[in-house]
């Protein structure tokens, strides 16, 4: 087992603090009101949280990015432990994976990197030489069970049973977010490119998708459970939505008009945004097409990725060093 940095830190749901933990009244463009809570975690100084990922223990996976290690939290103590992953490994994604392990894109490695939640053993699955310096950002697992990842020097590729392929993204730089349909679908955005891109599944070839909006900067993607994907578009400060089976598009500017960063969509098909203008994380309704609006308690707070599970949305606060979760009532 490699050697383990653990911290407990003195916080917990029964005896938190204001500083930490918040119920407040969300407003949208009618007027109406619903109670939230809206709870942050701080992390070990230095860290620098960049993505999360709730676990099936109930924890929360993170990348430490600046720390170049992945991070664990407990929600019902605040317990922290974490995991390094090599000196200059700046890893950036984390999701979990088909085999409940945290799966990470580790930039500084140039690597897709492994840790076994029961050992925390590290495995590391580096990309060919000829593909170095990838800026690898986002991956997601497609219903077959190979990984798929993207890397902002303009690459995105898979990783299948230890077999490693990077294809060159269209257009050049800029692949960032991916996600997974339900239906099995696999899409990118690229944020300096503009686009989201349709991955075939067999050949690898990527199908351009262009928002209405030019130089809109699509910067994360999500699906809903009907395989529409929903897109942050940073440099319009813009929401939109691309349906597959009618080839269409809407966009919605948010709250603040401008940088939409982090978009993910609930259980109950309800998309999440995280707008940096605003300081918000906010929720949109697709049937009355307003937005929540749920103010974070700091500021700046720069959540740069969003996901969650039944009931709540989590969140890595970057510029304030803690991770957040809203906990919708």
């Amino acid at each position: 087992m490699r050697e383990i940095f653990s911290l407990v830190i003195a916080l917990s749901i029964s005896a938190c603090s204001a500083e930490f933990a918040s119920r407040l009244a969300a407003t949208n463009g009618s007027g109406r009101q619903g109670v939230v809570e809206v709870q942050e975690f701080p992390v070990p100084a230095g860290s620098g949280p960049h993505d999360v990922a709730p676990a099936p223990d109930g924890s929360i996976w993170y990348t430490a990015q600046q720390a170049s290690r992945l991070g664990n939290l407990n929600p019902a103590t605040g317990e922290i432990f974490e995991v390094p992953l090599g000196a200059g490994s700046a890893p950036h994604g984390v999701i979990v994976g088909p085999d409940s392990a945290p799966w990470i894109t580790a930039g500084g490695l140039n690597a897709i990197v492994r840790v076994d939640p029961r050992t925390l053993d590290v495995q590391v699955f580096p990309l060919p030489p000829e593909w170095a310096n990838a800026g690898l950002n986002t991956a997601t697992f497609d219903l077959r069970g190979a990984l798929w990842f993207t890397g902002e020097s303009g690459v995105y590729g898979r990783l299948d049973s230890g077999k490693m392929e990077v294809f060159p993204a269209p257009r050049g730089p800029g692949a960032y977010g991916i996600c997974t349909t339900p239906q099995g679908d696999v899409y990118f955005a690229s944020l300096a490119s503009s686009y989201i891109a349709r991955i075939d599944l067999d050949s690898g070839e990527a199908t351009v998708l262009d928002p209405p909006t030019s130089g809109q900067g699509a910067r994360r993607v999500w699906s809903d459970s009907l395989g529409r994907i929903w897109v942050s578009e940073w440099n319009a400060g813009q929401l939109a939505l691309y349906d597959p089976s009618t080839n269409e598009w809407r966009e919605w500017p948010v709250p603040s008009g401008t940088q939409a960063y982090a978009v993910f969509v609930d259980d109950g098909d309800f998309p999440w945004v995280s707008d940096w203008g605003a300081n918000a994380i906010e929720r949109f309704d697709p049937s009355t097409e307003e937005f929540e609006v749920f103010p974070l308690p700091s500021s700046p707070a720069n959540v740069r990725q969003l996901l969650g599970r039944p009931g709540e949305v989590w969140g890595a606060e970057s510029a304030a060093n803690k991770l957040v979760v809203i906990r919708k009532q």
